[in-house]
């Protein structure tokens, strides 16, 4: 299913994680190397335009981070991003230029390519968010199943077994995901898809396409 490749979800583009998923043919395969990818960017960063707050902790001098928010290395905050008040940004996490990280978000693991919107309690980890894909208040992923087994990408065609317990969600360019949605482990949103608020999301939503329930899903008009 060529919707949740890499090359058909994401514009690399507009991601400082370029080098890293053009080599995975499918986004979760990126997450192990995440936070070797980051440090190996800070080691390039300028300081005329970042500055290090915290060890391994690099925000760049156009970003604004409110002073109740907590950044734990490593971590890039991209140009013109915004933390907002009580964020947790909780290691390994690349923000783009002109985010936002809002009021009690928690962030671990995880890539925000440019202009991500995430900006009301809500919970990123092990995921991947495209170019201006946004998650309404109160969206959350689920990392872990509840039995603790390795992750499953269910699609159409049949399971993609991956070997790793913790697989977050993997938000194409453009998605828009409702207010107090769960996306559940291994969950994929194709490019310019929408998900209808309070909705328990499984599996692949194709791109183009409007999540009302896991039994009807519309292609956009």
């Amino acid at each position: 299913m060529n919707d949740i490749k890499t090359a058909q979800l994401y514009d690399l583009s507009h991601t400082m994680a370029k080098e890293l998923l053009s080599r995975c043919e499918y986004p979760w395969e990126a997450l192990p190397d995440i936070s070797e990818t980051i440090l190996a960017l800070i080691s390039e960063l300028s300081s005329e335009d970042y500055y290090s707050p915290a060890p391994e902790v690099w925000v760049a001098r156009s970003a604004s981070v409110a002073p109740s928010a907590t950044i734990t290395g490593p971590a890039i905050i991209g140009p013109d991003s915004e933390v907002r008040v009580g964020a947790f940004i909780r290691g390994s996490v690349l923000i783009g230029r002109g985010c936002v990280v809002g009021n009690s978000c928690e962030l671990k693991n995880c890539i925000l390519f440019d202009r991500v919107q995430v900006p009301h309690f809500n919970y990123v980890g092990d995921s991947i968010l495209g170019y201006r894909a946004h998650m309404g208040a109160g969206a959350v992923t689920s990392n872990v199943k509840a039995d603790k087994s390795a992750v499953c990408i269910h699609t159409p065609e049949g399971d993609i077994a991956v070997a790793a317990k913790k697989v977050g969600a993997m938000l194409g360019d453009l998605a828009e995901i409702g207010c107090n949605c769960v996306l559940n482990p291994g969950t994929v949103i194709g490019k310019n898809s929408s998900v209808y608020p309070l909705s328990s999301v499984r599996g692949v939503v194709p791109s183009n396409s409007i999540y009302k329930a896991a039994d009807s899903i519309v292609k956009k008009k």
